[in-house]
């Protein structure tokens, strides 16, 4: 056979003695003393004898049932109490859902502005890096300055270099028409082989830019080239 439980055994007794205090047995102990007290032939004092151990017997039944009814009311006030509480526990679990929920939207926004900060920290970082606005206007207008300058600078350059080439231009001009005076005359005189004196101490020497051309003691048949 199987073990029994404490639940069967405890159904078991209900069955067997009502509410577990033998109310059902005194109450048929109760009736059968009734009964045979009815039917007793004996004397008046066991009959009396007999009757006061009934009244005890209908005592101990309405005390029992006394404790009983006090039992039920207490368990009443007890489920009454129970409900009252489980209602609390269920709002106090309701507001801590709440509460949760509310703290967690306060971590997440705690988060995001943790987050925010950091990124304007960094962005401060590289911000502190670069000059200020005041101090990049004022390059860009030193910056500015100075590129006008070099500007006027490249034009008086552009000019003076323009006015070098006409002066070289004129001058090599004037040195062929030189070289040709020069060998005409040459010819005429049929003296190929005499240096001319006046190219004898003919110097010349001209510049253009930060090229200078130098010719001393040449002879007219060594100045046919042009130097652009």
């Amino acid at each position: 056979m199987g073990a029994v439980t404490d639940d069967e055994v405890i159904r078991k007794r209900l069955l067997i003695d009502g509410d577990g205090a033998g109310d059902d047995r005194r109450i048929n102990v109760l009736l059968k003393s009734f009964t045979k007290w009815c039917n007793s032939p004996g004397t008046p004092e066991e009959g009396f004898t007999q009757y006061q151990r009934m009244l005890g017997i209908l005592a101990q039944c309405e005390s029992s049932m006394g404790k009983t009814l006090m039992v039920y009311d207490m368990n009443l006030r007890e489920m009454e109490n129970y409900e009252k509480i489980y209602t609390n526990i269920e709002q106090n679990i309701t507001s801590a859902h709440d509460k949760i929920a509310e703290c967690k939207k306060e971590i997440q926004r705690a988060k995001r502005i943790r987050k925010n900060r950091q990124e304007y920290d960094a962005l401060a970082k590289v911000i502190q890096q670069h000059p200020d606005r005041h101090e990049t206007l004022k390059q860009l207008e030193a910056l500015d300055k100075e590129l006008m300058q070099l500007s006027h600078i490249k034009e008086n350059v552009d000019a003076k270099l323009e006015l070098r080439k006409k002066q070289f231009h004129v001058l090599l001009s004037t040195i062929q028409e030189l070289q040709q005076t020069l060998e005409n005359d040459e010819k005429s005189d049929n003296d190929d082989s005499q240096e001319s004196p006046f190219l004898s101490v003919l110097f010349c020497k001209f510049s253009f830019g930060s090229t200078v051309f130098s010719k001393q003691h040449f002879k007219p048949s060594i100045l046919h080239y042009v130097v652009l």
